[in-house]
């Protein structure tokens, strides 16, 4: 639970106040209740600062822009440090949710909420890439997704290819920055990894982490995966073994000055190329150690919130490589048809069972 509040049921409803229609043929009828938004004013602790704001009927989509219905929002720990005020993306507010009092013009607000998946209800007179029925994700940076309906550009979503070939947890994984997406892209764009080749990663039991340990098994890769020492720990070992992890460590374990050693003994030598990290902090330098000669180290969070700190040595000697990784970035740096290419390959693999839903 990520509030520890009544308010967290709101937010895994709110997406269903409009029922969802049997089939994916498109129904006339207008649904039944409002539509609403989790919204805040200001910053702050989610369970103090979040509130739901039912809104009018939104207007027809404009030209270039087309409505859809959100059918799932998932909830990040990005955006719980949204809400906080801590995280370096920042949402703008809106005032168009009303008329009059929160949500309009004089009082406008931030509606919560940076991934979901959609479908389209209605197109405007200019939009010919998207129709009635198609399912869509967010593209636009902090875009304000735990909301029923929204006119959005056309420029902002991502048509999800062949659709029908999933489910809505599925298809909502296709959603930015904790998805398969990321962990596609940070195999594939940094170093060319081939078969038996050794990956390491730390927050291995995130979302991304396991769709990494997927897609890295589903090509020949083998990866050695760090997690935090907890309780059951040797259970989480199994499952993230059962997804196709080669190795499972915690934290701890990296204290151990054997342990680089033993490492070597599992690759057989052979360096690791790359390694990926949304942690911070002492168990990404310790885990940075772990690389070999022109290893890659790619960061795409950093949910310890300490810096990250690496030793020089593996820059001179070893000739580290730094990058930093943002989904986002991706999306607004790549064209429609470079986008399309990434959501086939996703939904192929989804669809073929090479990766499977993951929650955290």
């Amino acid at each position: 639970m990520l509030f520890g509040t009544a308010r967290l049921t709101v937010l895994k409803t709110i997406c269903r106040s409009h029922p969802r229609p049997h089939t994916r043929s498109f129904a006339s009828s207008r649904p039944p209740r409002a539509d609403r938004a989790v919204i805040y004013s200001e910053n702050g602790d989610p369970s103090e600062v979040l509130n739901v704001l039912t809104f009018p009927d939104l207007p027809p989509p404009g030209s270039d822009s087309v409505t859809i219905q959100f059918l799932l929002s998932p909830i990040n720990p990005a955006d719980i440090n949204v809400i906080e005020g801590v995280y370096p993306s920042k949402p703008i507010k809106t005032g168009a949710l009303a008329s009059s009092g929160k949500g309009s013009e004089e009082e406008p607000v931030f509606i919560g909420g940076n991934e979901g998946l959609a479908q389209v209800t209605a197109v405007g007179s200019s939009v010919s890439s998207l129709k009635i029925n198609d399912w869509v994700v967010v593209t636009k940076q902090q875009h304000g997704t735990w909301s029923t309906r929204k006119n959005v550009a056309v420029t902002d979503v991502a048509l999800i290819p062949d659709a029908h070939k999933l489910d809505e947890a599925q298809a909502a994984t296709i959603t930015a920055s904790v998805n398969p997406p990321s962990a596609y892209n940070m195999l594939n764009d940094f170093v060319r990894l081939e078969k038996g080749d050794w990956v390491v990663q730390n927050g291995a039991n995130s979302a991304v982490g396991q769709a990494v340990i997927q897609i890295a098994a589903a090509h020949g890769l083998k990866t050695i995966n760090l997690i935090r020492n907890r309780e059951n720990v040797e259970l989480l070992k199994s499952q993230l073994g059962q997804l196709g992890a080669t190795h499972v460590l915690t934290y701890d374990d990296l204290l151990d000055k054997s342990i680089r050693g033993k490492v070597k003994e599992w690759t057989g030598g052979k360096d690791i190329k790359l390694g990926l990290n949304c942690v911070g902090g002492k168990d990404t330098t310790l885990m940075s150690r772990l690389l070999g000669q022109d290893a890659h180290l790619v960061s795409y969070g950093a949910m310890s919130k300490q810096p990250l700190s690496l030793p020089t040595s593996l820059f001179i000697f070893k000739n580290l490589t730094c990058h930093g990784f943002w989904q986002r970035r991706w999306y607004a740096d790549k064209t429609p048809q470079q986008r399309d290419t990434l959501m086939r390959t996703i939904v192929n693999m989804l669809a073929d069972g090479q990766v499977h839903y993951c929650s955290k």
